[in-house]
């Protein structure tokens, strides 16, 4: 007797009731949504590098692949994450991720002394989590916060994806991560110095750069966009939008149960907030910190945490202003366009910074100098 192969019909067939039959299941509760989660690796170095902050401010940093901020880490709800990290540089660090709930798992906390040892330089680690808590988070060093994080740009955005997102989320056409943070000039040559209560930082940045350095943010009317606000840094910041209003719909992460409507938005230190915006005023309109200072670049007016919204066919009207020249090379500024590809880690070369010449290396690697002064 002959046996009967499966023709192409039959397959495609097959394969259609099989999974309607599992999103059946999943409609009824049967199985959880967590089905759908993947198991993902990534890898992470951190290096000693240079980033021009503002025009003429180089600044050493400590760097997530390179780069500040560093990479977009993007993840969906239960997903099982594997991140090897290595040390390239000379001082210990580790890796917070900045709120996971690490359930049945804090050793991954990533706090030194208390749930590892740090890395030390040229050392690896491994951490493993689930991507159990959803929405706008990040990760950051937890050695030395005061300097790595406060004034060294080691931190990154980790956005994980609701496996439900709400009705307001399925709305936005275009996401808009900012992370904003603040440098102190007199130890932008002073690697592993800095921080402490008594410096005053002087430049303000969003992403890592400070007016005019910022990009604008491209958008046409009828986008819906999300704008993800990051307390990166040590400082709080009270961002206000030009011509529109922020409906704030999520918190740390965590969905509103009734998200409110403003033009001005105070966000501390750790702090996350999403904010929806309805692109329905073409114009050009400034973004900006609303704690005056903090649009400066040393004292000096024009600087600092500000940007604009372009909206498709608006051209500046003042010729020659900086507020109509800002650099336009990089449409992945805000990480738009990594949140549009598939999961995963996404690096931007915009973001690289030059490696560190090796002077002071050795010193620091051993660690016997006295902290300088501040230079007057």
């Amino acid at each position: 007797m002959m046996k009967q192969h499966a023709t192409p019909h039959r397959q495609a067939d097959s394969y259609v009731i099989r999974h309607s039959f599992i999103a059946l299941l999943v409609c009824l509760g049967l199985i959880s949504g967590n089905a759908w989660a993947e198991s993902r690796e990534f890898e992470l170095t951190i290096e000693e590098r240079v980033i021009e902050v503002a025009p003429g401010l180089h600044y050493q940093v400590f760097a997530f692949n390179g780069q500040v901020p560093g990479p977009l880490i993007r993840v969906r709800e239960g997903d099982d994450v594997t991140i090897n990290v290595v040390n390239n540089t000379t001082l210990p660090h580790t890796i917070h991720w900045h709120g996971l709930y690490q359930r049945n798992n804090w050793k991954n906390d990533g706090v030194p002394g208390v749930t590892q040892k740090a890395i030390e330089p040229g050392d690896t680690f491994t951490y493993h989590w689930k991507a159990e808590k959803t929405g706008s988070l990040w990760y950051h060093c937890h050695v030395n916060v005061s300097e790595h994080v406060g004034i060294r740009g080691m931190w990154g955005p980790l956005i994980v994806d609701p496996a439900k997102p709400t009705k307001l989320e399925k709305k936005v056409t275009k996401d808009v991560i900012m992370m904003l943070s603040s440098w102190d000039s007199d130890y932008a040559e002073k690697l592993g110095y800095g921080g402490g209560p008594r410096d005053l930082p002087n430049y303000f940045s969003i992403n890592g750069r400070a007016f005019p350095l910022t990009q604008p943010i491209h958008v046409k009317e009828g986008d819906v966009v999300r704008l993800r606000l990051f307390g990166a840094g040590a400082e709080i910041h009270s961002i206000h939008t030009h011509g529109h209003d922020m409906l704030v719909t999520h918190k740390d992460g965590r969905a509103l149960p009734a998200p409110y409507y403003v033009d001005t938005l105070l966000i501390g230190p750790g702090e996350r907030y999403d904010a929806i915006m309805e692109m329905d005023n073409p114009g050009l309109f400034m973004v900006h910190d609303h704690v005056d200072p903090q649009v400066t670049n040393n004292g000096k007016h024009g600087g600092g945490v500000m940007t604009m919204f372009v909206y498709d066919g608006i051209e500046p009207v003042v010729e020659g202003d900086p507020h109509g020249a800002l650099p336009d090379n990089d449409p992945d500024f805000y990480f738009s366009e990594s949140m549009k590809k598939p999961y995963g880690l996404h690096n931007n070369a915009h973001f690289a910074g030059v490696p560190l010449e090796t002077k002071g290396r050795a010193e620091r690697r051993r660690g016997g100098h006295e902290t300088p002064e501040a230079d007057d």
